[in-house]
């Protein structure tokens, strides 16, 4: 939950350094982490193995919390399937007193979409606003870009084809929050927003919680700036080779 703000174990050390040092190779133009301790830790372990933006800002945002979990904040989870069954409902859709909705947690995941959205637009537009400027991603070289997919891959992967496709970025976000949180955004982009997953994912992955550091990708298109009807493609969900 979110109520508990404790840090990192030291197996959560590890497996942040792992996923720091699987995503090395990446640059990422922001970087934004939910601002409870855990991912505070997680975000700037992957940036310190990072080659290309170390010393990139990161920035704490409320909205990327995990789900409020009201009284079963910092119990077991058997005592949350406990308080679900006892309620006769089921332990992911159930809201202890308390806590957040589903519903609740989507508007939050759904509300910091449409930031990132918008923000990519407005960089987009400040760029070509400027004299004698193209696109600022036309000149951008394909390998600061490069994603470390191996068999996880759908075919939308950039640079999948020679990294040409790489140059179209004009933003790279890293997003660090919270794996129920995770769930529900997943499940914002698939049902409200018609993301394309990949051809070889099943109905229980969609469903899974994310392993700690665990990756999903997301290609996100905006034609002409269109806020309204973006386009999603998942590259790749819950990765996990590095662990």
């Amino acid at each position: 939950g979110q109520g508990v703000d404790e840090p990192l174990s030291a197996t959560g050390f590890r497996q942040a350094d792992a996923a720091g040092l699987f995503l090395s190779n990446v640059k990422f133009t922001h970087v934004f982490s939910s601002d409870l301790l855990r991912t505070k830790q997680t975000a700037a372990a992957i940036l310190g193995k990072n080659k290309f933006c170390k010393d990139l800002e990161i920035k704490y945002d409320a909205r990327l919390r995990e789900r409020k979990y009201g009284v079963a904040e910092g119990r077991p989870l058997a005592d949350l399937k406990a308080m679900a069954k006892d309620a006769g409902e089921q332990c992911p859709s159930f809201t202890p007193p308390g806590g957040e909705t589903l519903d609740e947690v989507r508007e939050r995941a759904r509300d910091f979409f449409e930031f990132l959205c918008r923000l990519a637009v407005e960089l987009e537009q400040k760029e070509h606003s400027k004299p004698g400027a193209t696109s600022r991603s036309s000149g951008t070289s394909g390998e600061q870009f490069v994603f470390p997919w191996t068999n996880h891959c759908s075919e939308a992967e950039p640079g999948s084809e020679g990294g040409g496709s790489s140059a179209i970025l004009d933003a790279n976000i890293l997003v660090v929050s919270h794996g129920a949180y995770m769930r529900n955004w997943i499940g914002y982009f698939v049902s409200d927003l018609s993301c394309t997953l990949p051809a070889n994912l099943t109905k229980s992955q969609l469903s899974s919680v994310s392993p700690n550091t665990g990756v999903s990708h997301f290609i996100i298109k905006l034609e002409n700036g269109n806020l309204l009807k973006p386009e999603i493609t998942c590259v790749c969900l819950n990765q996990d080779s590095h662990l």
